[in-house]
C-alpha cells in the first residue's frame, strides 16, 4: 500500500541521520517497532542493546528506536523502510497478513512451537529468515533486506473458567483476533470474538467472554487480567508473534561486510537475550501467583499441546492453500518442526 505523500515529504530524509552520538556511528538508522514506548521489550532494547550496535559494527551503524505508530502506520512500516522514511523496522510479521496469508503463516504459527528459543532457532538457522526474504521479494521486489526474525514470549491465554486440556475449549467464549487464531480456536470447538485489546478487562468482567487471547504473563498481570480471571494458562498454548528485523536493500548494499555482520549478530544476540529476560519476568509472576490461594495457574501436559497442535495444523493448511508463498512458508516450517520432533 503506498505511503501517504505528506508523510513521505516530511519524513524522508529519516534514513540517515548524521548526527553525533554517544555510540559514535557513521550512521544512525531510525527504527520503528511494534511496541508502546513503555513496555518491557522496548525499554530493555533501549537500555542493553541499542548502545551495543556501533561497536558490533566498527564503528558504521547505530539505531534509534521508535515506538508502534510514531511515525507511520504499524502497516506501513516496509514502504517507508523502502522510502527511506525508516531506517527500518523491528515490527510483528503478521500486520502485513492481508497482503499475502505467508505473512500469517510466518507472523505466528498459532499452536506450532513449544517454545520462543524454537522460533529464534526456525529463523536463525532452520531456513527462516530465507523463506521470509523470498517473501519480501515477491512483495516489494529489490526493496527490503530480512536481517533476521524472531519471537521472544508466548502469550499466556486468561480464562475465567479452567482449561486444562482440549476437551475445556469446546463452547469457550474467548477473545481472539481475527485470522489464523481464530480460526484454529473455531477448529478445536471454542467460539471467538474479535474484542479490541482495550476491551479485553471489561469483556472478562462482564462476561462477554470466558477467556481471552491477550498478551505474554507480564503484560496480561500488567493489565490487570488476573483479578478477573484466575485461571491463567502458562507456559501459553498458542501465539508466539515473531518479528521482523529489515532495513532497505539500497542501506545494506551500502554497509561493509563487517557491518552486515554485526547488525545480524546484534538482533539474534538480543533476541536472545531479551527472550531471556522476560521468561524471568514471566516465571517470577508465575511463582507468586502460584502461592496464591485464589489463582491457579494451568500448565498444560505435553499430551494436550500435541493434540492442540494437530487441530491446528488443518488450519495451517488451509492458510497456505491460499498462496504459492504461504505454502512455500509452511513447508518450510514443517521440515524444522519434523526435525526437532515436534511433528511426526
Amino acid at each position: 500500500m503506498p505511503l501517504k505523500r505528506n508523510v513521505v515529504a516530511r519524513l524522508s530524509a529519516a534514513l540517515f541521520v548524521l548526527v553525533s552520538t554517544e555510540v559514535s556511528a557513521d550512521v544512525t538508522l531510525m527504527v520503528q517497532t511494534s511496541t508502546q514506548s513503555g513496555g518491557y521489550s522496548f525499554q530493555y532494547l533501549n537500555e542493553h542493546w541499542v548502545p551495543k550496535l556501533a561497536e558490533m559494527t566498527g564503528g558504521e551503524v547505530a539505531v534509534e528506536l521508535t515506538p508502534i505508530k510514531s511515525i507511520v502506520p504499524r502497516g506501513e512500516t516496509p514502504e517507508a523502510v523502502a522510502a527511506g522514511v525508516l531506517g527500518g523496522d523491528l515490527t510483528s510479521i503478521a500486520y502485513f497478513s492481508g497482503r499475502n496469508p505467508a505473512f500469517a503463516i510466518l507472523g505466528d504459527l498459532i499452536a506450532g512451537y513449544d517454545s520462543p528459543a524454537q522460533v529464534q532457532e526456525f529463523c536463525r538457522s532452520g531456513g527462516g529468515a530465507e523463506v521470509l526474504q523470498e517473501l519480501w521479494d515477491a512483495t516489494l521486489p529489490g526493496m527490503i533486506k530480512v536481517i533476521g526474525c524472531g519471537a521472544v514470549s508466548k502469550e499466556a491465554l486468561v480464562s475465567k473458567v479452567p482449561v486444562r486440556g482440549v476437551d475445556d475449549l469446546k463452547g469457550l467464549k474467548i477473545r481472539s483476533p481475527e485470522g489464523l487464531a481464530a480460526t484454529v480456536f473455531k477448529a478445536a470447538g471454542a467460539s471467538p470474538a474479535n474484542i479490541p485489546f482495550s476491551e479485553v478487562f471489561t469483556s472478562l468482567e462482564k462476561g462477554v467472554v470466558d477467556a481471552a487471547d491477550a498478551s505474554a504473563y507480564v503484560n496480561n498481570d500488567k493489565n490487570g487480567f488476573h483479578q478477573i480471571a484466575k485461571y491463567p494458562l502458562y507456559p501459553g498454548i498458542h501465539s508466539m508473534a515473531v518479528h521482523q528485523f529489515t532495513v532497505s536493500e539500497s542501506t545494506w548494499a551500502a554497509l561493509s561486510p563487517k557491518a552486515r555482520e554485526g547488525m545480524t549478530a546484534w538482533y539474534y544476540d538480543a533476541y536472545a537475550d531479551l527472550l531471556q529476560a522476560l521468561d524471568e519476568q514471566d516465571k517470577a509472576l508465575v511463582a507468586r501467583d502460584m502461592a496464591d490461594p485464589q489463582i491457579e495457574v494451568i500448565d498444560w501436559p505435553q499430551a494436550e499441546r500435541d493434540r492442540f497442535r494437530a487441530i491446528a495444523v488443518e488450519a495451517w493448511q488451509d492458510t497456505a492453500a491460499k498462496s504459492p508463498e504461504a505454502e512455500a512458508a509452511l513447508a518450510a516450517h514443517l521440515a524444522f518442526m519434523k526435525s526437532k520432533g515436534l511433528l511426526d
